[in-house]
């Protein structure tokens, strides 16, 4: 989820600095003026949309956007704001602030630096969000959520370098499989590390015509020696949006999920490979809460080399699908 967090923070401020066409070569954010930048309150933040600070920063409310209002799975609401930080001088945008607010009224504040910044001040960042992502559970995937909404078209090109990695992917083998540590559904309704299943058990299969579940059982657990496997790792979210007067609500489920890229699956248009499915589809997923099969959308795709473990798959006596990590996934 860190590195996860590192590219889309990377590729927001990238995109928001290349948008600014009077400001092509923005000077790096230093360590100092991080750490002083975040001692910077807005003291309400549905009315100060530009403050001075110093007479030498400006805080900028990102896009004169509204805020967003996000509930996770744990029914709690949580509020997030972005400004830009911007030094007078030259009117360059240095970073962008974010203001997370609980469901409590306690605000947390990290502060995305330019791309442009050295290295300590990113570790910084990721320090920060860290911290903040301790204490309040699944920050990091929320923020991420809001960073790609704004991100928008290059996500996926930044996010890969500008290297085609689904090209690549293909001369990685051809078994079909998962790390291990992917939770399977049994059929008890228990949750079972991948690695960990064996012949005999018992675990979920669902028709993906009348999504309705049925147990079957496990009669063997293939395991492939660890060599360079290609791995690709989808984000999925359920956010149901809804925008009010005071700003963007959103209802916000997720699950991750990854393995090779040969891997089919099930989504909304049918049995599709894992490297084929797109930022933006849509896949079949358990929603825990209402007990129903419902459609995630595809919110972050990550293709890489580098799978160095053992990689595994269920055989089972019937069924087409599994579930793991609550999606939707077809038997080999």
């Amino acid at each position: 989820m860190r590195k996860l967090i590192y590219t889309l923070s990377f590729a927001f401020i990238t995109a928001t600095t290349f948008a600014q066409e009077k400001t092509p070569n923005p000077r790096p954010l230093t360590l100092d003026e991080y750490k002083k930048a975040k001692t910077y309150t807005i003291a309400d933040l549905d009315k100060d949309t530009y403050v001075k600070f110093e007479n030498t920063y400006v805080l900028d409310r990102y896009e004169s956007r509204k805020p967003y209002f996000i509930t996770g799975s744990d029914g709690l609401k949580k509020r997030i704001d972005l400004y830009k930080l911007v030094a007078k001088e030259a009117m360059q945008e240095i970073g962008t602030m974010i203001f997370y607010t609980s469901e409590t009224g306690k605000k947390y504040q990290a502060l995305v630096p330019d791309f442009t910044a050295d290295g300590k001040v990113w570790e910084q960042y990721f320090q920060d969000i860290d911290d903040i992502n301790k204490v309040e559970k699944n920050f990091i995937l929320k923020l991420s959520y809001v960073l790609s909404k704004e991100l928008s078209f290059q996500q996926y090109k930044v996010l890969n370098n500008g290297k085609d990695m689904k090209e690549e992917s293909a001369t990685y083998g051809n078994d079909i499989c998962f790390p291990g540590e992917e939770l399977v559904t049994m059929s008890n309704g228990s949750k079972k590390m991948l690695k960990d299943v064996k012949s005999g058990d018992e675990v979920i299969t669902i028709d993906p015509q009348t999504r309705k579940p049925s147990a079957t059982r496990v009669k063997e657990l293939t395991v492939h020696a660890a060599k360079n496997y290609a791995l690709t790792q989808l984000v999925l979210v359920s956010a149901q949006e809804k925008n009010t007067a005071i700003g963007t609500s959103v209802n916000l489920r997720a699950k991750v999920l990854q393995a090779t890229p040969n891997h089919p699956m099930m989504t909304k248009n049918g049995r599709e490979k894992m490297a084929d499915v797109a930022l933006g589809q849509q896949v079949l997923c358990l929603n825990e809460q209402t007990g129903k099969y419902e459609a995630f959308t595809v919110l972050q795709k990550n293709e890489r080399a580098g799978g160095v473990q053992n990689v595994y798959n269920i055989v089972a006596e019937k069924g087409s699908t599994l579930l793991m990590n609550g999606v939707m996934v077809m038997q080999k």
